[in-house]
């Protein structure tokens, strides 16, 4: 009932924007401004705290509980875990965002930075250090952690109900009130990827016209998202253990090659002094950034960076 409710409700909403693509755009921008405005203190707290929680659990006695049964053994190698975690839960944003993030930042500084300086400089890479390093990780992190964990060793469904069974009581979260949890899951993250999806046919769509100088049009985003469904579809029904392990190798393999192609055929030094400023700028400044809002000053940096981001990652985790 779960699923066909979730798929109803999916159907339905993607109908309002397919018949009414204006209104459906105005309505849902409306409601993201007002929830970022109004809870936007909320976004920034539960991440933080979530990377707190995370950090307590991996060097706490809590980070020494397998998961799974005592004889079981991992299913995969590391490497391929790397992989895979990355492909599938950063990849596609990532290429894009990893060079154009700092470019925009650099043009367009968080406030109190003035634009198109050495300081806008260090600003920008230290906010893409953090926009896509711990906190988002941190989100599904503890996801993940808290689904295995009921799911292997508890030996309970693998639903986001199932972890709310100590809160809530067994016939709770088997009741309506986990089927209600169960469904906004679902829709959280079916839009949560969708949003990945959406920037992605973008991101392509942009390439194609600035490669082949054909028109980023939304019949070719349609037909690019087409193409990527197809081959999600493809690598699914191979099964975890051959086509996503086989293409997430394969995608981290060439992205190694693309870093190392970068770094060894541009400028070397400078790249490594940026890392390593960059590494420190972000470390000394992270409970700064972690928890930065603007009361006093007019703007909207915050909330259309770091806000949005958080939201996004809520949804797909």
């Amino acid at each position: 009932m779960v699923l066909r409710l979730s798929c109803l409700a999916t159907l339905f909403i993607v109908a309002l924007g397919a018949l009414l693509p204006s209104g459906f755009a105005e309505v849902s921008g409306a409601l993201l401004s007002f929830v970022i405005a109004k809870f936007g203190w909320f976004f920034l707290l539960t991440v933080f705290g979530l990377v707190l929680f995370g950090l307590f659990l991996a060097f706490s006695d809590y980070g020494h509980i397998k998961l799974g049964q005592e004889d079981d053994e991992p299913e995969f190698s590391r490497s391929t875990w790397f992989s895979m975690l990355f492909s599938a839960g950063m990849g596609i944003g990532l290429v894009f965002w990893g060079v154009a993030e700092p470019v925009m930042h650099y043009a367009a500084p968080p406030p109190g930075v003035t634009a198109l300086t050495p300081d806008a400089a260090n600003a920008a890479m230290r906010y893409t250090f953090f926009h896509w390093g711990i906190h988002p990780w941190a989100v599904y992190g503890v996801v993940a952690l808290a689904l295995a964990y009921f799911k292997f060793n508890r030996q309970r469904p693998g639903l986001i109900s199932a972890v709310f069974e100590p809160l809530l009581g067994e016939a709770r979260t088997r009741g309506p009130i986990g089927k209600i949890i169960d469904i906004l899951a679902i829709l959280a993250t079916v839009f949560g990827v969708a949003t990945s999806l959406g920037f992605g046919a973008l991101q392509i769509g942009g390439g194609f016209k600035h490669v082949f100088g054909i028109d980023n049009t939304f019949a070719l985003q349609v037909s690019i998202i087409a193409v990527a469904t197809v081959l999600y579809l493809l690598s699914s029904m191979t099964g975890i253990e051959r086509g996503i392990k086989w293409l997430s190798n394969f995608n981290v393999l060439l992205a190694g090659l693309l870093m190392l192609a970068v770094l060894l055929m541009g400028p070397t030094l400078f790249l490594v002094d940026t890392l390593t400023a960059t590494l420190g700028s972000y470390l000394h400044n992270l409970v700064n950034m972690s928890l930065r809002l603007t009361p006093f000053r007019e703007g909207t940096w915050v909330a259309d960076w770091t806000l949005f981001y958080w939201a996004w990652s809520l949804l797909s985790g």
